[in-house]
């Protein structure tokens, strides 16, 4: 009876431990390596779980305006290592990102590694990833 208890509390524990490791997902390959900087003006900074995002708009080549999006680690994180609150990034700010765009050519990129953030008004840095400046990873 103890060994089936044992078994039990066992698998319980694993099958809670596979959960929470599949939580969490890679960017399953679908950004490209290289960085790029990217200038907009701030619509929008969503302070939401899992990923923070801010919203952006940038002028393309043609004058034309496109929302973009880019996406960050979670909220807590930005709080605790960058002392971020709701009010840091506002509306209208114009920032330049770096960071890693979409294969497909959407207008969002990845701002959780080898990425930074820079107020262009200011040239004030607000938030950098510890491997920023890191060449690609080898294939």
């Amino acid at each position: 009876m103890k060994g089936l208890l044992l078994s039990c509390v066992l698998a319980a524990g694993v099958l809670g431990l596979a959960s929470q490791a599949r939580a969490h997902h890679g960017d399953a390959d679908r950004y490209v390596q290289e960085v790029v900087d990217i200038t907009g003006t701030v619509v929008e900074l969503k302070m939401v779980n899992p990923h923070a995002h801010i919203v952006f708009d940038v002028t393309d080549d043609k004058g034309k305006t496109v929302r973009w999006q880019a996406e960050l680690g979670g909220p807590q994180q930005l709080t605790r290592q960058f002392g971020w609150t709701p009010n840091t990034v506002k509306k209208g700010m114009k920032l330049t990102m770096t960071g890693r765009r979409l294969k497909s050519g959407a207008p969002y990129m990845n701002l959780t590694e080898r990425a930074r953030i820079v107020v262009t008004d200011t040239g004030k840095e607000i938030f950098r990833t510890e491997n920023f400046g890191e060449p690609p990873p080898k294939s």
